[in-house]
């Protein structure tokens, strides 16, 4: 490299902060505007500029509204880390409280209720009090949620200084932006406070119905989402409220719609007409369904409340289940909900026709979850509905009979269910789920199958052989396997007491007490192998020739005692001397 190239290395720049700090310094306005919009671009990008912080005060010092709040924003980025040096704009602070401009005035109190520095709090009290009070409403309603930050910081100063009761004040302010506002901070210091603060009365309530026509829709949220709390006198007061609250259901933004139904649905409680309960069930089901039609975030927060909402009133959106039907395009999020609440919906009416052949359809969909809650979605349709039960099951075999794994064994899990649920009804289709025993590699599924050869081991011809295999892995398998062989193979031994069974209970209890580490699994063989003792017949075949090697310190009132023939390696009972 010549000697030409040395001017690549050198540099006449000064670097990044210190060119900033001259130009925040410079005597021209725009220069200094310029420099600190630079200072807040760096710090959105993460850059550390908090060295430039006694800089960027002495900017505050500026009619610039524009200025002034990047300057702010600065601050309340940076005052926690420097508390010392945010008292010097503390002054600047108190002076722009009492600026001429409402916009000023109200910035002020804002930036100085999120800077949340001890320090600065007790200089704030004297400049939210006047602006609690302030002619101009837009420094009311900053003023009043300023009152929520402060209570965060030191809830003791604002009750000391009377700051709730200013609040309760505003809640009869003659602009619905101050109520809404003035509610919203009561609300939110109610969530932190365990004794009641913010409670609403019938002169309480009427000015909020009042407010809740004329503010934005945020601050309809915020009021409606306090009227939920109050409790109606009687129907009449409920009535009243619906009828006021009711308009709301038309609304363009979902939140509104979905606050204004959980005050419609908490206030029918209460009324006693079924013609109005009627005419109000009616009235909720379309705002409901258009929701659905919003983006993919919002169907789901739809969803989840309109799960809760049938679930109380599932009239409410009985005639609409098409709705609820999955889209190809569907996140599967919203898939699984929308799931939900058609197995809430399905009835005799339109299990046929609707819920069985869509969700028959879904089955055979490509997304692993959404077939297999598609699956257990039809076994729940059949313990829903009896008369269905029938199809349903018919439904589950012929998916069985596709032979795709996963879907096998979530069809025998709820199969499982429908036979608990209709005991002695659908015995005949066993054959075919035997049939597919030696696929089957998931605990539950495996547990499952156990539970119906056990249960209905006197009309399975080789019950023995089926539970007989899964003897080998026993001590691999899960405890929820485990448990499941160690009941069916009781049940086996009670229905078929023959040689076969016999030695497999002696195997599985075995296994059970002496070679597992699971407590459930010891102290349920332990309580099986007790209750098989009361009867000497049927111990006869495996005790009787085993001599008593060591007992037991467990306490028998049967008159039996636990030994253990270490040769053999096996527990039994024997009458006790």
């Amino acid at each position: 490299m010549s000697g030409h190239d040395s001017k690549y290395f050198s540099t006449t720049k000064k670097g990044e902060i210190p060119e900033l700090k001259e130009e925040l310094n410079s005597q021209y306005k725009d220069k200094r505007k310029d420099a600190v919009k630079k200072v807040i671009a760096a710090m959105t990008v993460g850059k550390d500029v908090s060295s430039l912080f006694t800089d960027v005060v002495n900017c505050m010092q500026t009619e610039n509204l524009e200025l002034k709040k990047l300057v702010y924003l600065y601050l309340i980025n940076y005052a926690k880390s420097q508390p010392d040096l945010a008292i010097l704009a503390v002054n600047t602070f108190v002076k722009d409280s009492q600026d001429p401009n409402p916009l000023i005035r109200a910035l002020a109190v804002r930036t100085m209720g999120c800077i949340r520095v001890d320090k600065i709090t007790e200089y704030l009290c004297d400049p939210l009090q006047r602006c609690l009070k302030d002619d101009d409403p837009y420094v009311r309603k900053t003023a009043a949620i300023c009152v929520a930050k402060l209570y965060d910081i030191n809830a003791e100063l604002v009750e000391d200084r009377g700051f709730l009761e200013a609040l309760k004040d505003l809640i009869s302010d003659n602009n619905p932006m101050v109520v809404a506002n003035a509610v919203a901070a009561l609300a939110e210091i109610q969530d932190s406070s365990a004794r009641p603060i913010f409670e609403i009365t019938s002169h309480t309530l009427t000015k909020l119905l009042t407010a809740l026509n004329e503010c934005t829709e945020w601050g309809q949220v915020f009021i409606l989402d306090s009227l939920s709390r109050y409790k109606a006198t009687d129907a009449r007061d409920a009535e009243n409220i619906v009828e006021r609250v009711t308009p709301r259901l038309q609304h363009a933004n979902c939140a509104v719609v979905l606050s204004a139904v959980k005050i419609i649905l908490l206030q029918m409680e209460l009324i006693t007409s079924t013609d109005v309960v009627r005419n109000l069930c009616k009235k909720m089901a379309p705002p409901l369904v258009t929701l659905l039609s919003a983006e993919p975030e919002i169907q789901y927060v739809a969803l989840r409340n309109i799960n809760l909402i049938v679930q109380k009133r599932p009239t409410i959106l009985a005639h609409e289940i098409k709705v609820f039907f999955c889209k190809y395009n569907d996140p599967i999020y919203v898939k699984m909900e929308k799931l939900e609440i058609m197995i809430k919906l399905a009835s005799d009416r339109n299990i046929d026709q609707v819920v069985l052949l869509e969700f028959k359809e879904y089955a055979t969909e490509v997304d692993v979850d959404f077939v297999r809650k598609a699956v257990r979605a039809i076994g729940r349709c059949a313990i829903k509905l009896e008369r269905a039960a029938e199809r349903c099951i018919s439904v589950l075999l012929e998916l069985i009979k596709i032979k795709v794994n996963y879907v096998v064994q979530e069809a025998i899990i709820v199969i499982k269910d429908i036979f608990r649920r209709y005991p002695n009804t659908y015995e005949s289709i066993i054959a075919t789920l035997c049939e597919s025993l030696d696929t089957l590699d998931e605990p539950e599924a495996k547990a499952s199958m156990i539970w119906i050869i056990g249960e209905y081991a006197e009309r399975i011809d080789n019950a023995d052989e089926l539970l007989e295999s899964f003897l080998d892995t026993f001590p691999e398998e899960p405890a929820l396997v485990q448990l499941q062989l160690l009941t069916a193979t009781v049940k086996l031994f009670l229905k078929k007491p023959t040689e076969g069974p016999q030695q497999m209970i002696q195997a599985v209890l075995n296994n059970a007490t002496v070679e597992t580490d699971n407590p459930d699994l010891r102290d349920r063989a332990y309580i099986y192998w007790r209750l098989l003792s009361t009867d000497p017949e049927v111990l006869k075949v495996y005790t009787s020739h085993l001599p008593i090697l060591c007992l037991s310190d467990i306490p028998m009132t049967t008159g039996y005692v636990c030994g253990f023939d270490r040769q053999q390696k096996m527990l039994f009972w024997q009458r006790s001397l």
